[in-house]
């Protein structure tokens, strides 16, 4: 009998693989993630994911296969599982009803999530508190004096599929809201420039008293300063706006956005390490990860200030005056 070891170079030891099962290994993982852009594009804090999760995968020895595939159904899918051309894998975009889960789930093949549903109790998995943290935002905000207060999702289209981080945030914000007795007013939000203009539209059309703004959509963050600019809102003196962004986006706006980080790196490292201890101590009980950062004070929120006129003048008025 021959033997292959495999050494882990973190530190989670060796894995000692014989005959067949030696000759089955492809040293590959494999990382389900569909594009999250308008146009089926990978926009930057996805590209951040795939980064940690290949440098991490390296580590270890492995190759990644990065594969868009959303649905269970996806033939190219059903090909790697039932031809076993990975070792493992990672799912990504997990939904409160994911197909993909389902399947690997049924076909017995290793893998890990980095979000969570229903389906992985009884799998690895990593995620971030969106709940908590749209929640903690929320109590920011009510601590500084507000109390109209919308939340800024991802688009129509990621939260009508049931996107886990995108209906979690939602919970948190609605939920907080409720609590204290506030009216919850949540609004989808495309990823884009022109589409945060458009969201500030209609917020400050439904309730031009709104003074502050949970976001949790960090590619619409640009558009939303500048629709609140087109409206005379000034940040953080007038308006306050507070969200979940990844440090890349929350400093190059201007002014910098007090927010939650989205620790892509670390998540990405973490969901690796649980892959590979998937793979070298099946029979170890799975680990769940809910990582909580705190809210990094910056310069985008501030006391709340009453809205005096919310719409600046289209043309100038004068007082009627009897003499």
């Amino acid at each position: 009998m021959t033997e292959r070891t495999v050494n882990l170079a973190t530190g989670h030891g060796a894995q000692t693989h014989s005959g067949a099962a030696a000759r089955d290994l492809t040293h590959t993982l494999a990382l389900l993630y569909p594009p999250s852009g308008a146009n089926r594009d990978y926009p930057p804090v996805q590209l951040a994911f795939v980064g940690g999760v290949a440098e991490t995968a390296t580590t270890y020895g492995y190759d990644l296969l990065l594969t868009p595939c959303k649905s269970g159904k996806d033939p190219a899918f059903r090909r790697m599982v039932s031809e076993r051309r990975v070792d493992g894998v990672i799912v990504m975009e997990v939904r409160r009803e994911d197909d993909r889960i389902q399947h690997l789930t049924e076909a017995a093949f290793p893998f890990v999530t980095i979000g969570r549903n229903s389906g992985t109790d009884g799998v690895g998995w990593v995620d971030l508190d969106f709940a908590g943290l749209a929640s903690g935002c929320v109590r920011h905000l009510t601590e500084l004096g507000h109390r109209s207060i919308a939340f800024v999702n991802k688009s129509e289209q990621i939260v009508n599929s049931g996107y886990g981080y995108a209906l979690l945030g939602n919970e948190g914000y609605t939920e907080a809201m409720t609590e204290m007795d506030l009216p919850a007013r949540a609004y989808p939000s495309g990823d884009d420039v022109g589409a945060g203009e458009d969201v500030v539209e209609r917020i400050l059309q439904d309730d031009p008293a709104t003074t502050s703004l949970v976001v949790m959509n960090e590619a619409a963050l640009e558009g939303i300063y500048r629709g609140l600019t087109r409206h005379g809102r000034s940040v953080p003196r007038d308006f306050s706006v507070v969200g979940v962004a990844a440090s890349r986006w929350a400093e190059e706006v201007s002014p910098p956005l007090t927010a939650a980080e989205i620790p892509a790196k670390e998540m990405s490292r973490i969901g690796v390490d649980l892959m590979v201890e998937r793979l070298t101590s099946p029979a170890s009980p799975p680990r769940h990860i809910l990582l909580k950062p705190l809210i990094t004070l910056r310069a985008s929120t501030g006391p709340c200030r009453p809205v005096l006129d919310s719409e600046p003048a289209l043309e100038d008025e004068f007082p009627d005056l009897d003499f």
